[in-house]
């Protein structure tokens, strides 16, 4: 049996993927396939060495973005579309999968197209409450759909789209405190603070935690996922600013370029408070439920991430922040009053869990061995 994996380029389109193959290969097992193919066709600026531990054999084609907002990018990105559906036609055609998963994302729509063409099954997953572009434009060929918000489904034909939560890898759930503290170097005496800036980096959230830890490292410790592109600049100037005011809590602060699978769960663990942005990763801090501040993206496509946030929120666990309200005083204190009140980030967290469906990535396998049947 072959299965095609597609998707955008982003930490929030391969994690998900990684926890489908996870559970394509232990249902093979189960079912008796003997053999179990499974590729990766999409931009592979991102991921690439993650799918292939997983044993995803890795087919990059360009993908040109879709964009509806007036940007100097676009001619290049629309030179890129028909050489991206040339390229896809190709590599699907060499494959010739029993079945395509796509996970969203401009990444995955020439891969998509071209199964389709070739009469094979696909279907696509929708993470966010509001659909990009790309799903919109795929749920018109799609076999099946599946969606990770209930207000989702209302975007897509009612016959063939099931709620079924957002695919994550269930052992993010099986961190350690104790490894964290080591990892990291952790003392038992504050508690810890994990900021995700996302695997891309996000510049409003590294800014507001620079800015914020001389009045927070007095009282907490950091881990600080700055994403890879930043983590030079973020590195350089929390050491100049926590020389000239607290260099007896440098210690606290621990930044990252990016957390492998290994430090993200144990991390989660040790996490008292969590502060990241709204997309896929809102359902990894319910599944480890963990009390969160969501800062949304303010310039996502259709500000899904806006939605995605106040979503989540009426769970009771997370509170929202706006990036125009990030004021510096006022987030302090927002963090310092969760923190003071532990019985709340409890109940905040207990809130959370529900929100993450844990076999979500097993029904999308199972769908997926299904249509390649």
């Amino acid at each position: 049996m072959r299965i095609l994996l597609t998707g955008g380029g982003t930490g929030g389109h391969i994690f998900p993927l990684v926890a489908v193959t996870r559970e394509l290969k232990k249902l093979a097992k189960e079912k008796g396939v003997l053999t179990m193919e499974i590729f990766y066709v999409g931009p592979d600026d991102f991921g690439r060495e993650i799918l292939e531990k997983e044993g995803v054999e890795i087919k990059p084609i360009l993908a040109g973005k879709l964009r509806r907002y007036v940007s100097g990018k676009t001619f290049f990105d629309v030179l890129k579309l028909p050489v991206s559906l040339v390229q896809a036609l190709w590599l699907v055609w060499k494959i010739m999968p029993d079945a395509i998963f796509s996970k969203g994302g401009y990444g995955g729509v020439s891969a998509a197209l071209a199964g389709r063409l070739y009469f094979v099954p696909v279907l696509i997953h929708e993470s966010d409450s509001i659909p990009g572009l790309a799903n919109r434009l795929l749920a018109k060929i799609a076999n099946r759909i599946a969606v990770a918000f209930p207000s989702t489904a209302d975007f897509f034909p009612p016959k063939k789209t099931a709620l079924v939560g957002n695919p994550a890898r269930s052992e993010l759930f099986e961190g350690s405190a104790e490894i964290a503290a080591k990892i990291f170097g952790l003392s038992s005496k504050k508690p810890v603070i994990l900021v995700m800036a996302g695997s891309q980096g996000a510049q409003s959230i590294n800014d507001i935690i620079l800015a914020a830890l001389p009045k927070l490292l007095v009282r907490t410790q950091i881990i600080h996922q700055t994403g890879t592109k930043n983590y030079e600049q973020v590195k350089a100037e929390a050491e100049v600013a926590l020389n000239d005011t607290l260099p007896e809590f440098k210690e606290n602060y621990h930044p990252i370029a990016f957390l492998n699978e290994e430090e993200y769960k144990h991390a989660l663990k040790i996490a008292s408070l969590i502060i990241s942005r709204s997309g896929s990763s809102i359902f990894e801090i319910a599944g480890a439920a963990k009390p969160s501040i969501l800062i949304p993206l303010s310039s996502s496509a259709n500000d899904h991430q806006k939605r995605n946030a106040y979503e989540y929120a009426k769970t009771g666990a997370a509170v929202v922040t706006e990036e125009a309200n990030l004021m510096l005083n006022l987030f302090v204190d927002q963090i310092l009053r969760l923190l003071d009140e532990p019985e709340k980030l409890e109940e905040m967290g207990e809130k959370g869990k529900p929100f993450y469906k844990p076999d979500a990535a097993r029904k999308i396998a199972e769908e997926l061995i299904r249509l390649a049947e």
